[in-house]
């Protein structure tokens, strides 16, 4: 595990997945049919519990102001602050190493109980899965 900075909030907006685990994949693909895969944009997995389930959120930071409203999305603000993260390197060949990952980072004492699971994806094959601590 390492802690990392996040030095300003990120707002990404979304599309939230039918279910989770299974309905993920098909949440990635309706956001990136919505914006194409770009190096300067930055992609995200959102989750927590909410109301007994996990919900699960395929994400993308917001490039240009009025961006989510005009593809008629939902937004929300993943706040700046230190974080926990573990990466995993070729994370398709494994894909329950993210779990495992986000297993180990709650298991952490002092993470912000209002904050999320994030997974931001580096490139095609590698993961960050980051969890931030209480202020």
């Amino acid at each position: 595990m390492e802690t990392i900075e996040i030095s300003k909030d990120i707002k990404v907006f979304y599309i939230t997945s039918t279910s989770f685990p299974d309905g993920v994949m098909e949440a990635h693909k309706k956001l990136h049919a919505l914006v194409p895969a770009s190096e300067e944009r930055k992609y995200f997995g959102i989750s927590r519990p909410e109301s007994g389930t996990i919900v699960y959120k395929a994400a993308t930071e917001e490039l240009e102001a009025g961006e989510a409203e005009r593809l008629h999305c939902n937004t929300l603000v993943l706040k700046k602050g230190k974080y926990i993260s573990i990466t995993i390197k070729d994370f398709m060949k494994d894909i329950q190493s993210i779990g495992k990952a986000f297993q180990q980072l709650l298991s952490h004492p002092d993470i912000d109980p209002q904050g999320y699971c994030v997974e931001l994806y580096l490139n095609d094959k590698d993961v960050r899965c980051m969890v931030r601590l209480k202020e």
